[in-house]
This record gives structure tokens, sequence and C-alpha cells, in this order.
């Protein structure tokens, strides 16, 4: 059997199992620290929104798959396959809540590392570790002087996760690094505007969307289009 198809079938079976714990995941997310006291919970809600265990698991599965189809049986999955629920949870509770918990970020940040060392070990190489390492300083550091500039144009949480986001993706390479964090303001900038022009409303281009979820997007269109896109536009 082909390994690439292999590979996409593990990526499917992983994840989705794994996607079914979504909502067990948001509720154990303490609630803002900033919240008051008589405010109603952020986070239980969403955990509790009917059919989430199973579109989490769909989406879950969608997602694996794709990454082990687009990889194959490769090292890297030991840290890529963990990631994707918790990217699904991530992105739903951005998605409903505008926020992005911390206390899920860096948690996720350095359990990735540890994988990803891991990974490098038995791959034999140490230069996609650094990468990493380099990958994900760079794109905080980026997204934090855009937070900085204009505060109002994203929230730190997206700050946090670019931190993960950019050592996932630079463990597989600067192609993949560089096409998924501009993909994700790619799709976010024509979502703006397709939404504007569907509500014929200019109005619509000042409304806050989430963030977080189209970085998510975008790492995974790094993860499977990384590579091809990037030496296409090299090439061509």
């Amino acid at each position: 059997m082909n390994t690439d198809v292999v590979a996409a079938a593990l990526g499917a079976v992983v994840c989705g199992v794994a996607g079914l714990g979504v909502p067990a995941l948001i509720s154990r997310i303490p609630e803002p620290a900033s919240a008051a006291p008589d405010d109603p919970p952020r986070y239980t809600p969403v955990a509790a929104r009917p059919g989430l265990a199973w579109r989490a698991a769909l989406v879950s599965a969608a997602a694996g798959g794709l990454v082990g189809a687009s990889l194959g049986l490769v090292w890297p999955l030991l840290y890529l396959l963990p990631l994707v629920p918790v990217a699904v949870a991530l992105g739903v509770v951005d998605l409903h809540t505008h926020l992005l918990p911390t206390r899920v970020i860096w948690p996720t940040l350095g359990a990735t590392a540890l994988l990803a060392v891991v990974a490098a070990l038995l791959d034999g190489d140490g230069d996609a570790l650094v990468r990493a390492a380099v990958g994900g300083l760079v794109v905080f550091v980026c997204f934090h002087a855009l937070w900085w500039v204009y505060p109002g144009g994203m929230g730190y949480g997206d700050v946090r996760l670019s931190a993960l986001v950019g050592f996932a993706l630079g463990y597989l390479g600067w192609a993949e690094l560089v096409v998924g964090v501009y993909g994700a303001f790619l799709v976010f900038a024509l979502l703006g505007v397709a939404r504007a022009l569907v509500r014929r409303d200019r109005g619509a281009l000042r409304t806050p969307l989430p963030f977080g979820p189209f970085l998510l997007v975008g790492a995974l269109g790094g993860v499977t289009l990384g590579d091809p896109v990037w030496s296409h536009l090299v090439g061509g």
C-alpha cells in the first residue's frame, strides 16, 4: 500500500478520535482572570454547544488526513498530529469568544517542542529543530510588532499563537512557514472584502473578526501546500 495513503489514514483516524475530546478540552479551560465574579462563563457554553464533538472530530480527521497525505510517513507527524485537535479547539474558542487561552497555547508549545526534539533525534535532523526555534521566534517578534503598532488589529492571543504556528511550520521548512503565515493574512483579507461586498456595506470591513482561525487555516495550508506554492512562485 502507498505510504502516503497509510499516512493519510493514520492522520485521519488519530486526529478524528482525538477531535472527539475537543468539548472536554474546552470545558477544562480556566475562565479569563480579568472576568468579573458575576460575569457569565465564556468557555463552558462553547464546550456545551450541540454537536460540537462530532463536528470537531470531522474537522480534525480531515485536517489530519491532509497533513498525512501531504507529508507521508515522516517523523514530524509525531508533533503535528497531536496539534490538530488542539488547533481545532483553539479555533472554536476564538471563533465564539474572540479569546485564545494562554493556558492552552503555552503548554501546547512546550509539548510540541518536546515532541519535535524527539522527531529530530529520530530523524537525525538537528537543523530542523534550529529552524523551528528561529521560525517561532521570528514570527512571534513580527506579530508582537504588529500588535504594538496597532493593538486594535489583533489580540495578544494571536501573538502567542503565532509562536506555536511559527515553530510548527519552521520545523518543516521556510517555504511552509512563509506560505502558511502569508496565507493566513491573505485569506483573512479576502474574506473581509467578500463579506463587505455581500452585505454591500463598507462598514463590515471594520467589524472585528477573530484572526486565530485564519492563522490556523493558514498553518494547514503551509503544511499541505507550502513547498509546491513556494517552488511555483520562485520558479515562475
